[in-house]
């Protein structure tokens, strides 16, 4: 497959290029070769896109929102039509495992697709009586709309920020990670295909100060940004500037506490997933496991065989289960915090070390008798390092739990029902689990709480944050005045 687009940029429905902007080398991680070279969006590019948004958007807000709505289920059937070429894709932009990709990436953009292509329609508003007056609402799009993307789920953050938006009537101007490039690229490109107006749907590469320059354009009237906290606080403050509408979704080190009445092949499922999937490059991740101490030598056994289990290799071949990191730079980051965990007396109990072959591949690994004041314990790492802590009581854990800045997820493995429960309850965080970590259904709210986020995307919360209510008066007799 090659992996080169038409284009860098895709706007008013065509691919466009202009090679004057900074170029892109798009590596591909399983081996560290180039596999495309597209150029960052000029100032012209940049005002290409919105202008093609701001006038796109008017017509689609025309449309009924059945017509929208079928719109989105066209281009989720054509992306479910194609999952095998989209996949292939995704694993040359990201790395991960086509075992991984051909079964949650385009899917779940396609999911998202279809979801809000049904909810379109029933985007309403409401009658309220006041006596012989009433006041009726109407629920309108924001305008334009930007979506920044994090470079590890492309192809699903560029549908999880376009479908609601689309939904709603708005248009969208996208700008994928610089480091995964290609495959925002195929999204925009189907929902022209399905029928979408030229225009409607737009991404224009480039490094933050693209971004940065989309962010504070008056013609743009809603931000989300899927990435750190770091950025995302830049994010913020810049459309704070124009007091524009804004959904961040940021990093996060979650727990994960596992019980000692817990299913102890689930719980290690659910670390597994929690921490080592994507390489363990997810924002969600339970990368801090607090296992009860009558259980923790079982589970760490366990845990270390069922990682014997990992297949590295070729992304391409559907045997392989673990792939690389994303880039080089990742891979150093995270082997800075291998050197960490050592240093600051965690156990290494597997892994810690670089593959010895092409592309940027990493041990899965575990470190053991973590404390809470260690590094490993509090930033995130974005990579496949778990952190294992030990714990006495409920109340001690849901304390150390909620012990961080941040709060996007968290997640409890137990047998008792109501124990489960005021755990959820008791979480600090937006997206909680029982049994079970990372589902991620289009059909449940997703986002984090305190330095996580704010907004939500997924499910019908996603529709608060990219419409707005206007209220009408309608007085039905004569009005006084005082003069």
């Amino acid at each position: 497959m090659n992996a080169q687009p038409e284009a860098s940029h895709f706007i008013d429905g065509k691919y466009i290029e202009d090679r004057t902007g900074d170029v892109i080398e798009v590596i591909y991680p399983a081996t560290g070769d180039v596999i495309a070279r597209l150029h960052a969006a000029t100032p012209a590019i940049v005002d290409q896109a919105l202008a093609a948004a701001k006038r796109a958007q008017k017509e689609w807000a025309g449309w009924t929102a059945t017509a929208r709505g079928r719109v989105l289920r066209r281009a989720a059937d054509i992306m479910r039509d194609r999952n095998h070429d989209l996949s292939v894709l995704e694993t040359y932009d990201t790395g991960k495992p086509y075992q991984e990709t051909s079964v949650v990436d385009a899917t779940s953009g396609a999911d998202a697709l279809e979801y809000f292509g049904g909810l379109a329609a029933s985007i309403t508003g409401e009658h309220i009586p006041l006596g012989d007056d009433f006041v009726y609402t109407r629920r309108e799009p924001l305008g334009v709309c930007i979506g920044i993307g994090a470079w590890n789920y492309p192809t699903q953050i560029a549908c999880w920020k376009a479908a609601p938006a689309l939904a709603c009537g708005n248009a969208m101007v996208f700008k994928p990670s610089e480091t995964t490039p290609l495959c925002a690229l195929k999204v925009a490109e189907i929902l022209v295909e399905a029928g979408a107006p030229a225009g409607v749907c737009n991404v224009i590469q480039g490094y933050g100060a693209v971004g940065a320059s989309l962010i504070t354009d008056p013609r743009v009237d809603k931000v989300s940004l899927t990435g750190s906290v770091p950025t995302g606080r830049k994010v913020y403050a810049a459309a704070a500037e124009g007091v524009r509408h804004v959904t961040m979704e940021l990093g996060g080190k979650s727990p994960l506490v596992i019980f000692d009445d817990a299913d102890l092949e689930n719980a290690v499922s659910g670390a597994i997933l929690g921490n080592f999937y994507s390489s363990g490059q997810v924002c969600s991740n339970g990368t801090r496991v607090f296992v009860q101490k009558g259980i923790k030598d079982a589970f760490l056994k366990r845990l270390t065989e069922r990682l014997e289990g990992v297949k590295m290799g070729d992304p391409q071949d559907p045997d392989t289960n673990f792939g690389p990191m994303v880039s080089e730079n990742q891979r150093d980051i995270v082997e800075g915090f291998f050197t960490k965990g050592v240093e600051e007396g965690a156990t290494l109990v597997t892994g810690g070390k670089r593959v010895d072959r092409d592309g940027f591949y990493l041990e899965p690994t575990v470190f053991a008798d973590v404390t809470d004041d260690m590094t490993i314990a509090r930033d995130e790492i974005f990579g496949p390092v778990m952190s294992v802590l030990d714990f006495d009581t409920e109340e001690e854990v849901l304390a150390r739990a909620n012990d961080t800045e941040f709060g996007l997820a968290a997640g409890v493995f137990t047998a008792d029902l109501t124990r489960a429960h005021r755990m959820a309850a008791g979480f600090e965080a937006g997206t909680c689990y029982i049994n079970t970590y990372n589902d991620a259904p289009v059909e449940a709210p997703f986002g984090g709480s305190k330095m996580s986020g704010v907004g939500r995307e997924n499910s019908k919360a996603a529709i608060e944050h990219y419409s707005q209510i206007k209220g009408v008066y309608v007085r039905m007799g004569d009005l006084e005045a005082p003069f």
